[in-house]
């Protein structure tokens, strides 16, 4: 499946390259400067420090001790190993196994990193739905569709889930494997409300959401007036939305989706698909350097673990 993600994303490079050629490459490359890097790190810190305020509630409900700065550390190293290696979770991965050895639970720590980070795209969806429906976009006449099959969606898993809770109550016995499936079920739903859904959590869980998703915009919309689009910030709202969405999807170091999808919207919305492939060039060399502080994090780790090595050596 990884060779299969891989392939995916070096396939849709390969038709923007075939499409538009390398020239919007090289003048994203070209078109970055110290003012959009600045930018870009300065958000990071917010968007970085929401991320990690938001795991710590996250982890805090399921019962494990989790402190701020740990987290934003954590946070930044797992920020640079996904837009370093291919797939873009192996960060998360990284950060769940490390927390949970930390905390003599692997399976907890990898646990709170999923909800987590579940949580966020719920909410970066929400909003990005909202923003669709509402402004002038390339998918604007498909959102009302859309919305409403979501909105089915999520009524058919409640019926669903409900339809098996009253099986099971009424089943006498259950073979090993649907006892180990209701188990794993049963931990889920106490996660769920106990670590995102908790009046004490979701408010908090949505408002750091909300504030990454607004940094992530506006560095967006950084990287495409740094790339030389003219189009208005509410024209390019939109358009980093469903950009973001699409980030999401497994790439390459952050590579892929994003400049496919960049591509298509800009076309679309009359803006060019060559300022499209450049401004997602610049959005990639941004956040490429606002998570430099990640490796610092992996370095300094090393270091550590080194004298740490030689000491008991001595």
């Amino acid at each position: 499946m990884r060779w299969v993600n891989v392939t995916a994303a070096v396939a849709t490079l390969a038709v923007v390259v075939w499409s538009v050629g390398t020239g919007p490459f090289l003048d994203g490359l070209q078109a970055v400067d110290c003012g959009a890097l600045a930018a870009a790190c300065a958000l990071a810190v917010l968007t970085t420090v929401c991320c990690a305020w938001r795991w710590r509630i996250v982890a805090r409900g399921l019962g494990v001790d989790l402190p701020l700065g740990t987290a934003v550390a954590a946070y930044y190293r797992s920020l640079f190993l996904n837009v370093t290696l291919p797939g873009g979770i192996v960060g998360d991965v990284h950060r769940g196994i490390s927390h949970g050895r930390d905390t003599s639970d692997v399976g907890r720590g990898l646990r709170a990193v999923a909800w987590e980070r579940s949580a966020g795209q719920v909410v970066q969806a929400a909003l990005t739905i909202a923003v669709l429906l509402l402004v002038p976009s390339p998918v604007h006449g498909a959102m009302p569709v859309v919305a409403a099959a979501l909105v089915a969606a999520a009524v058919g898993v409640a019926l669903a889930a409900r339809a098996q809770r009253q099986a099971r109550r009424r089943s006498l016995a259950a073979p090993a494997g649907a006892a180990r499936l209701a188990r794993w079920r049963t931990l889920a739903a106490h996660e769920l409300r106990d670590g995102v859904l908790a009046r004490r959590a979701w408010p908090a869980i949505a408002l750091a959401s909300a504030l990454v998703v607004a940094g992530h915009a506006t560095t967006f919309v950084i990287a495409a007036r740094t790339a030389g689009a003219t189009a208005s910030a509410a024209e390019l709202l939109p358009l980093a939305l469903l950009v973001l969405l699409a980030a999401a999807l497994p790439n390459i170091g952050g590579w892929g989706p994003r400049e496919g999808v960049t591509a298509w919207a800009f076309a679309a919305a009359g803006l060019g698909a060559s300022v499209g492939v450049a401004t997602a060039v610049v959005y990639g060399v941004m956040v490429f350097v606002a998570s430099l502080p990640g490796a610092a994090v992996l370095v300094g780790a090393w270091v550590a673990r080194t004298r740490s090595a030689g000491a008991l050596h001595v």
